[in-house]
Formats: structure tokens, C-alpha cells, sequence
């Protein structure tokens, strides 16, 4: 049928372009083939157009999702790269921290092994325990003292593994509980001394203690033999001062006892003048008697007090009491006597007694004064005159007693060595030993808990600096 009609619209067709003679008319034709070419071309232009539009929509959203993937590799690569940086910067951190934990764990290793060589070569005792009396630490000298090798004491009890040890059980536990040391001092006279301390461990995650134990026989033997050295060394000082204020008399006692046995040989007249000659040396040895006599009664005088307690004492009267009995003690034979020095006082009124040992205080005086009348008559100036000058003041709840002299005074070595026992200076056969004053030293700053002191100057004087507590 489309066939039939195809056929009818072309035989039309043709018609229309046929004339009226039946010839064909190729104006016509050529026109209408123009026109459709014409119509052809412009539907193919405006297809061409509107697909142009197209591609260009197309190439623009191309292009647009072309930079969109181009900012988000950009961004990727951004984040790649950041992502590098850090991983870079992270491993660098993990190099430098696995670094640091090896030297931390080459540091703890030396000083776990320090701490271990430490604990086993302390030449005393040392045992660790747990609450419940196992031990956790035992060092190498325990190891000596008892016995028992580290491995065969280390997770035992202790009191099953060195029964001979002098801790008891209750002790570790008073330690623990009032955390803080216990200290226990085991000895036997002559055979052994021990000191113990028990330390309760603290911020510790089981409850423990660590004992020392301490072999001190050898420092309490040296101990001792300082103590007997320095009492043999007082001795030697106080027996040479007594020997020095003894001879003097003595002395004179002998010469007058000759100047009698001289009259007596020579024949008594009985013209008065030999007879009061007799009288006065006969006088002369009595008195000089009586100074040995003061000499030894103060000597006893002192050694009864040793023991005694303090009292309440006037210094001023104890330094008023002292100087009269160094004029009558106190000399320097053929060259000064003490009477002959210049006393020049500066003490203040009502002073406040302090509690001390008076013969001690007094025994302190004179040997300064004997110090300062031997000082002073080894002056070689022309015009010296001998000058002692005692200054007692109360400051600062102490009283400051200064004795200070004009005479020779002391060298720096002097000065250094001058409160020190005798045999600690460089050996001198000829070294006179109450040129020391430690026996004072030591009355004044173990005795009184006070203070002495020097101050000299070789071509001024010296000054003993004394102080003590009024309480």
C-alpha cells in the first residue's frame, strides 16, 4: 500500500513538474531541488548548532571535572606528601625514642649493676627483708659473716638461715609500723661491738626493711685510745702547769732552808740584825710554803669537783678569786711575778651568775694567766710595761669574758696549734707543754658548752675570747 502510494505522490510529483505538453520543466526542478538542499542544509546547520551547543556543554563540564581531578590530585598529592612529611617526622621520633630507650636501658643496667657492686662491697652487713621476715637482699659481707652464699639465703626466712643474728622478729615489725629507723647497739666489753639500724622501706609495693649491721670494734678501740690519749695528754698539761706554780715556791723554799743551814754554819751572834736576817728567810720559806700548799689544795680542790653539778656561780668573783691566787702562784723565776703586772679591769656591774663548775672556770684563769705572765716577760722593748686587761659583759644571753695581755705574742702556727694536746705538734724534746691550752679548750667547750677563742698579734699582744651561755 505504502508502495501504491509512494508510486501516486511520485507520479504527482512529476506531473508538477511536467508542462502542459507533457515536456519536463527543469527550471522547476532545479528550483525545487535548491529549495529542499536549501532546507536540507539549514535543518543540517541547525543540527550542526545545537550539537556545536552540545560539545561545548560537553567540553566545559569536561573541563571543569579536568580541574576538579586536577585540584583533588593536587589536594591528594597535598595530603600524600603532608602524610610522607609526618610518617618521615614519626618514624624519626620513633628512631629517636627507640635510641633514648636503649641508652635509658644501657643506663639502668650500669646503675643496677653500680647499685649491685656498691651493695656487695660496703664493708658492713646488709640484708634485705620482706614483712614476713624473707630476705631479699645479702650482700657479700654477709655472706662472710654468716656463712651463707647469697643463693642459698635469698627467698628464705632469716631467722631459719642466720638463727646467731641479734634482730628479733618484733622489731622489724615496731619499724614497720612506726616507719622510722630502729637503732640497736650489741656489744660485749672487750670481745665485740655491733651496731644495728633497721630502715622500713618506703613507697614500696611490699611492705619491707633493710638492716645494717656494723662491725665497729675497730673504731670503738681507736675511739678509745683517742679518749685515754686525750686524758693522758690533760694530764700531762695540768701536771706541768701544777709542776711550773709548785716549783716556784719550792724553789725558794730550798734557797731560804740554804741561807739558814749558812747562818747556822757560820755561827749565830747575838746581834739583832742577824737574828731578824734568820727571822725573815725563815718567814720567806713559810709563806713560800703556803703558796705549794694553796697550789696543791686547788689541784685537790679540782679533782673533787669533776664529778659534781653545776651551779650558780659570780664570774666576777670567780676572776676576782683567781687573781689573787695567780699573785701568789703565779711567777716567772729571776725575770716577772704575777703581783708585778698591771691589772686592768673593765666588768660590768651585777652580772648574772651562770651555772658552771667553779674550780674548773678558776683553773681556766690562771693557766691564761700563767700563758700571759710568760708572754710578757719575754717582751725585749725598752719602757714595756706589763699590762693584763680582763673584760666580762653580758651580750646576747651569754657572758663575754676577754683576757688580754701586752707581751709577746703568738705565731700563726702558734695560734693553730694552741688549744691542740701537746703531741700533736712536730716532736720537740724541749717543748714545754703549759704552753698548750687544750685542757682549758676542752673545760670551756665540752664541759661549759661554750666558745674560746684566739687573737694575736706577735709584736701586740694576745686575747683569749670566752664565751658562755647564761642558760
Amino acid at each position: 500500500m505504502v508502495f501504491c502510494y509512494s508510486q501516486v505522490a511520485n507520479a504527482s510529483l512529476i506531473q508538477y513538474f511536467k508542462e502542459e505538453d507533457g515536456s519536463t520543466n527543469w527550471q522547476y526542478i532545479a528550483n525545487f531541488s535548491s529549495s529542499m538542499l536549501i532546507l536540507l542544509l539549514s535543518i543540517a546547520l541547525i543540527k550542526l548548532f545545537f550539537t556545536h551547543r552540545q560539545v561545548r556543554r560537553s567540553n566545559r563540564a569536561l573541563k571543569a571535572i579536568r580541574n576538579d581531578l586536577e585540584i583533588r590530585v593536587k589536594e591528594r598529592t597535598a595530603t600524600l606528601n603532608e602524610s610522607n612529611q609526618l610518617l618521615k617526622e614519626t618514624n624519626q621520633l620513633l628512631e629517636n625514642e627507640a635510641t633514648e630507650h636503649r641508652e635509658t636501658a644501657n643506663r639502668l643496667r650500669a646503675s643496677e649493676s653500680y647499685i649491685k657492686n656498691i651493695l656487695a662491697s660496703m664493708p658492713l652487713m646488709l640484708v634485705g627483708l620482706k614483712a614476713d621476715g624473707e630476705i631479699t637482699q645479702w650482700n657479700r659481707h654477709a655472706e662472710e659473716i654468716a656463712g651463707v652464699s647469697a643463693a642459698d639465703a635469698i627467698g628464705h626466712n632469716l631467722w631459719k638461715t642466720y638463727p646467731a643474728i641479734t634482730v628479733a622478729p618484733d622489731q622489724i615489725a615496731s619499724a614497720l609500723n612506726d616507719n622510722k629507723p630502729v637503732t640497736i647497739k650489741h656489744s660485749q666489753r672487750g670481745r665485740f661491738h655491733f651496731d644495728i639500724t633497721i630502715y622500713p622501706l618506703q613507697d614500696q609495693m611490699e611492705p619491707g626493711v633493710v638492716i645494717l649491721l656494723d662491725d665497729v670494734n675497730q673504731r670503738i678501740m681507736t675511739e678509745n685510745m683517742l679518749i685515754q690519749r686525750d686524758k693522758m695528754s690533760s694530764l700531762g698539761e695540768l701536771a706541768s702547769n701544777m709542776a711550773h706554780d709548785i716549783n716556784t715556791p719550792l724553789q725558794a723554799i730550798v734557797d731560804d732552808v740554804a741561807n739558814v743551814r749558812s747562818l747556822l754554819n757560820g755561827g749565830l751572834s747575838g746581834d739583832a740584825d742577824t737574828l731578824q736576817r734568820l727571822n725573815n728567810t725563815l718567814d720567806d720559806a713559810t709563806e713560800k710554803g703556803q703558796q705549794a700548799s694553796a697550789v696543791i689544795a686547788n689541784l685537790l680542790t679540782f679533782a673533787r669537783a669533776g664529778g659534781d653539778e653545776k651551779h650558780p656561780e659570780d664570774v666576777t668573783d670567780i676572776m676576782e678569786h683567781s687573781l689573787a691566787l695567780a699573785a701568789d702562784v703565779i711567777s716567772v723565776p729571776g725575770k716577772l711575778r704575777f703581783r708585778d703586772i698591771a691589772i686592768d679591769r673593765d666588768i660590768e656591774p651585777d652580772l648574772p651568775a651562770i651555772p658552771c663548775y667553779r674550780s674548773e672556770l678558776q683553773q681556766v684563769f690562771l693557766s691564761l694567766f700563767r700563758h700571759a705572765c710568760h708572754a710578757l716577760c719575754d717582751v725585749d722593748r725598752p719602757g714595756h710595761s706589763p699590762r693584763i686587761q680582763v673584760e666580762i659583759k653580758e651580750r646576747y644571753d651569754a657572758l663575754w669574758i676577754k683576757i688580754s695581755h701586752n707581751g709577746v705574742g703568738l705565731t700563726y702556727d702558734e695560734q693553730k696549734y694552741i688549744f691542740e694536746p701537746f703531741f700533736n705538734s712536730p716532736s720537740d724534746k724541749n717543748y714545754d707543754a703549759s704552753k698548750r691550752l687544750s685542757f682549758s679548750y676542752f673545760i670551756v667547750t665540752e664541759h661549759h658548752k661554750g666558745q674560746m677563742a684566739v687573737t694575736s698579734d706577735v709584736d701586740v699582744g694576745t686575747t683569749f675570747h670566752i664565751q658562755i651561755q647564761l642558760s
